[in-house]
């Protein structure tokens, strides 16, 4: 697996504060000053960046807290809000890949030595604000893919639930364990993980807290794959490229029927919904290219009209 600072451009977004420059000089005086720069910047701890294939649309979302394995503090929710809010106004975007740059972690859930310093009060803010956090992630209207190699606990495996596709190396550990803790799944895992497979094994491993195995988590249905381990994101990157060749509006409104449609009690509902999503579909500059495109003979060019 390549190391992800080589498939990410330098000029791509930063979520978080005190990002520093990739243009800053290292001769001379300006040498001093970056070095200055990198000893009183605070750590990233979450990076948004842009894929270099030049208009692939593709964004990943990295987790960067090597020191406690990813876990999720104040500051780190504070800066996947605002790096979800960045992917908000994107116009361009079309898949977001969620991976860590932690090797042998994607999260291991809450900071569990920064909660121990909070009161009962600021511990129920917290859980409040990652529940809406998530939310929000879940609400993005294009394809989210959680790249995950190692421990997905806890609010980790949160956020890999609150994405479309997830795709784990043989390596993964997935689990739930807060009831070990005297607490519950508060970042919507007692409602996504039933939805996603099914309440009587969500029950089982909430329960007891119990992890599985990246291919457990496949045969489940809590993982689409399960690949060597390292190969996650390449096969992760594979997906969001074959989705970047589809209709924009067409994946948008694919995700908008399916995920709505779950929500309600009755099939004839659900059908309204998806009979919604396609009649946005029939005046597009889009659908208009693809039947052009089908009947010359050629890849169509989508532009999102």
């Amino acid at each position: 697996m390549r190391s992800p600072r080589g498939l990410l451009t330098a000029s791509g977004y930063l979520a978080g504060r005190h990002a520093p420059s990739p243009s800053v000089s290292t001769t001379g005086h300006n040498s001093l000053l970056a070095r200055t720069f990198q000893i009183l910047a605070q750590p990233e701890s979450v990076r948004l960046q842009k894929h270099p294939a030049p208009n692939s649309g593709i964004l990943e979302l990295r987790l960067e807290r090597p020191e406690v394995k990813n876990a999720i503090n104040w500051d780190m929710m504070r800066m996947l809000r605002s790096a979800i809010e960045k992917i908000q106004a994107d116009t361009t975007a079309k898949v977001v890949l969620v991976a860590s740059s932690v090797p042998g972690a994607f999260s291991a859930g809450a900071d569990l030595k920064e909660r121990r310093l909070m009161s009962s009060s600021d511990v129920g803010g917290y859980a409040r604000s990652l529940r809406s956090t998530f939310s929000s992630f879940e609400a993005l209207p294009i394809p989210t893919i959680a790249v995950i190699e190692g421990a997905a606990l806890g609010g980790g495996l949160e956020l890999a639930l609150a994405c479309d596709l997830r795709i784990c190396g043989e390596n993964a550990e997935l689990g739930l364990p807060e009831t070990s803790l005297a607490i519950i799944p508060g970042a919507g895992g007692t409602q996504r993980l039933p939805r996603i497979i099914g309440r009587s094994r969500a029950k089982e491993l909430i329960f007891t807290g119990c992890r599985c195995g990246a291919a457990e988590a496949v045969t489940m249905g809590l993982a689409n794959y399960c690949v060597p381990a390292g190969e996650a994101y390449q096969k992760a990157l594979d997906i969001a490229c074959e989705i970047t060749q589809k209709g924009p509006m067409g994946i948008r409104m694919a995700k908008k029927a399916i995920n709505e449609g779950a929500e309600v009690a009755d099939m004839s509902s659900a059908l309204a919904i998806e009979g919604e999503c396609y009649e946005q579909l029939l005046y597009t500059q889009d659908r208009v290219e693809a039947l052009a495109a089908f009947a010359e003979k050629r890849k169509p060019v989508y532009t999102g009209k």
